[in-house]
């Protein structure tokens, strides 16, 4: 968060220096307040398409607020009719929120603070596009590490996954149905996954505007392509501590070789935000090695829930092998097939 604040600051200061001492703007206000809505203040905020609707929503508030205000003036009555009609003009030219709501904003400021006509409405819309660039630029020179950001929330989410199966293996050890419960309700939250998607499309935009980190797009395409095997690994967790719940309580047999096989799973799990982008054979090898723990000659005497938290490892640990890159059909084959007992599909 101190990163963004820096950049809005000095972007800021320099936008109302430019704006006063080269244009010889008198009241660039929009200047600086351009730079912080483009830059924003976190992930996820679109900048690029922030100040394209920044500049859109500014000139339909200015052009329609200007326009009436010659002709109607200005007070109660005709501010609430500006406004009205500014973020209708919006609305029917498809703008987004940011457009409808600034172009609102515009029109109150065109009808209360500048004169009808002059020169006024034009300079405010150059210190909007001036303050957009320069929040660009704010973000190119001063980008921080947007891919060391992305590789901390894939670790979050690989953490929840592993903890999920941790979780699993320790409600099947102490026979705790309930356990496996409060285990499923923490990981019912998609913020994980979200905050996986924000960061990515941060990193992406920030990368696009500068030359910094660019060394490092085979790494973030790895963590592209490994954001929706996480999300489906997550999901199966899901069904696998819901399975293991019931099974606890319905008191079925559930074999030793199934927690082993999760806490074996979690860890081979846990250095795959670290690897991904790099080598991930040994990553590969030690999930595969971790799902085929658990076969048939274990399940002989599981009942139909033990049976599913074994198919659900399975399907985990495809997800997982499809997170280092592999398609799916090659992340199953490299898991061996499981020839006695009764068997679920991964």
């Amino acid at each position: 968060m101190a990163l963004p604040i820096v950049q809005c600051g000095i972007a800021a200061g320099l936008a109302w220096i430019v704006a006063t001492e080269l244009l010889e703007h008198s009241r660039p206000f929009f200047a600086p307040i351009a730079v912080i809505i483009s830059i924003g203040v976190g992930l996820g905020q679109q900048r690029l398409r922030r100040v394209v609707e920044l500049v859109v929503g500014v000139s339909v508030g200015i052009g329609v607020g200007d326009l009436l205000v010659y002709v109607i003036g200005t007070g109660g009555w005709q501010i609430a009719l500006v406004v009205v009609l500014a973020m209708g003009a919006a609305v029917l030219l498809n703008g987004g929120p940011l457009i409808t709501l600034q172009a609102g904003s515009s029109a109150v400021l065109v009808a209360t603070l500048l004169p009808p006509g002059g020169s006024g409405g034009l300079d405010r819309m150059v210190d909007a596009l001036l303050g957009g660039v320069l929040g660009l630029a704010a973000v190119a020179v001063l980008p921080g590490n947007p891919v060391e950001v992305t590789r901390q929330r894939v670790a979050g989410l690989v953490e929840a996954v592993t903890a999920a199966l941790v979780d699993g293996a320790d409600a099947i050890e102490r026979r705790d149905p309930e356990s496996a419960y409060r285990a499923l309700r923490e990981i019912r939250t998609q913020q994980p996954v979200d905050d996986l998607r924000d960061a990515l499309r941060t990193a992406r935009e920030v990368m696009a505007i500068t030359p910094l980190h660019r060394r490092q797009r085979t790494v973030l395409r790895a963590y592209t392509a490994a954001a929706d095997p996480l999300d489906h690994a997550l999901r199966n967790c899901r069904v696998l501590l819901r399975r293991t719940r019931s099974a606890l309580a319905d008191g079925e047999v559930v074999p030793e070789a199934v927690p082993a096989g999760l806490r074996r799973l979690a860890l081979a799990a846990a250095p795959l935000a670290d690897r991904l982008g790099h080598d991930v054979e040994d990553v590969r090898g030690a999930l595969a090695d971790a799902a085929a723990s658990v076969d048939g000659e274990d399940l002989t005497e599981a009942g139909f829930s033990a049976q599913v938290v074994a198919a659900q490892l399975r399907s985990v640990a495809v997800d997982l092998l499809q997170a280092t890159g592999l398609r799916h059909d090659e992340a199953r084959s490299a898991l061996p097939a499981i020839d006695q007992g009764p068997r679920q599909s991964s």
